[in-house]
């Protein structure tokens, strides 16, 4: 049993909200139709500036690679042997689903729960009806994005929650703690977020991604994942002479995706623990079309059930059509983190210790779709996700409680310690 010392960290609020505010003016949008690593070169604009203000800290070991990925340590300051590295891990990058460019971030000060009307665009807002968390912010400060833009709290809000952090530890020595490893990443929010990490540059034994939502989430389980691509091949005539001889491929495709499940199986038609199969796009011409799905699910044989149902459909539907082929490609993405972290009970139970230290209420949770966890996790780091604040991600409504973000700094100060306490 740990003992819940109670420890007052003050986190410095205006230069939380100053390091945030500044950060998301910063354009990092990825690109996932990109081939280069990482898929936007603007992203290093901030991880640049994240390596600078490192070593303006007093951090020696930082370093900015040539992918964009920031590394950096704050050393052990603990008599202690044996404490563990951990490591604290956000992404730079913001999703391609909203526009990143000429965010205009508006600090919103002692909240009263009257309806926010953003600015530049006066059919955006922000209102308790449909956000009921904006209740909980009541009295405090709230940012949010000026109506044309995302805000980039995903995962802004991350970066400078850790950046905080590791100002409150080299600012306060009395706080004890093991080496501990920072980790900013590129292009996570395309799937390639640890695509080119370089693990022994992260050099920690346990890690930590801050890439969560409500105060006091600590999420240990996230879908496993899989993309999967069905090609069909069309016979193709000239469209004057073609009675009896043409199939299109790109109606095929149209009826494949009709023949999926309408009430069921799919990401608006599911909830909790429910996976789905869901197209994301569709290319081609009449003599070859393309449609890809993500596939998610809970556990790995519930992967397989929706390849194979949706392989079925397809057959089915191909088969019809006198000439026409089909291919099935099924791509890995990343695993569900809890088969790795239910091996290491101690990573979850000291960031709940911490969570709790910091006055909040654990909701521990699973994650409906992926974090870098996800795939750290089986890379030999293993890591859950905890709470930013943030939230309506990848909208134009996307907003963030300053409250939130200054006790997930507060957390990790918390959570640092703890592993210093239970080391041997």
């Amino acid at each position: 049993m740990i003992e819940n010392k109670k420890i007052m960290i003050q986190i410095n609020k205006d230069a939380l909200v100053e390091r945030f505010m500044r950060y998301v003016q910063i354009d990092t949008q990825s690109d996932p139709e990109s081939n280069s690593f990482p898929t936007t070169e603007k992203q290093k604009d901030l991880s640049k500036i994240l390596e600078r203000e490192l070593k303006t800290m007093g951090l020696n070991d930082v370093e900015l690679d040539e992918f964009g990925y920031v590394y950096a340590t704050v050393p052990c300051n603990s008599n202690k042997q044996n404490i563990p590295s951990i490591c604290f891990c956000s992404h730079v990058d913001t999703a391609p689903d909203c526009s990143g460019t000429n965010v205009k971030p508006i600090l919103h000060k002692n909240y009263d729960g009257a309806d926010i009307v953003l600015p530049n665009d006066v059919t955006q807002i922000l209102s308790i009806t449909k956000s009921p968390y904006l209740k909980s912010q009541m009295g405090g400060d709230i940012i949010t994005a000026s109506g044309n833009t995302l805000l980039g709290a995903d995962d802004k809000a991350g970066v400078s929650i850790i950046m905080q952090a590791v100002q409150y530890l080299i600012d306060n020595p009395s706080v004890k703690h093991g080496d501990i490893k920072i980790v900013f990443t590129p292009d996570e929010e395309v799937g390639k977020g640890v695509a080119k990490i370089d693990m022994q540059k992260v050099g920690a034994q346990f890690g930590y991604t801050l890439d969560g939502g409500e105060a006091g989430s600590l999420e240990d389980e996230s879908f496993s994942a899989d993309g999967a691509s069905i090609v069909v091949y069309g016979v193709i005539a000239h469209p004057g002479y073609a009675k009896n001889k043409l199939a299109n491929a790109i109606k095929i495709l149209g009826e494949i995706v009709d023949a999926l499940p309408k009430y069921e199986w799919s990401p608006e038609t599911t909830e909790k623990r429910q996976g789905f199969v869901h197209p994301v796009s569709i290319n081609g011409i009449a003599e070859k079309a393309t449609v890809s799905f993500i596939v998610r699910d809970y556990t790995r044989d519930g992967l397989v059930s929706h390849h194979t149902k949706l392989k079925n459909i397809a057959k089915n539907v191909v088969a019809k059509y006198n000439g026409a082929t089909m291919e099935y490609i099924q791509t890995e993405q990343y695993r569900n983190m809890k088969e790795v972290l239910d091996q290491h009970p101690q990573v979850v139970a000291n960031a709940a210790e911490a969570i709790k230290r910091s006055g909040l209420t654990v909701i521990q949770e699973n994650i409906r779709g992926g974090t870098d966890g996800s795939r750290l996790s089986f890379m030999g780091l293993p890591c859950p996700n905890i709470f930013t604040g943030m939230q309506n991600i990848h909208g134009k409504q996307e907003w963030i409680g300053v409250n939130d973000m200054m006790k997930a700094a507060e957390t990790i100060v918390h959570l640092c310690m703890v592993w210093e306490e239970t080391a041997i």
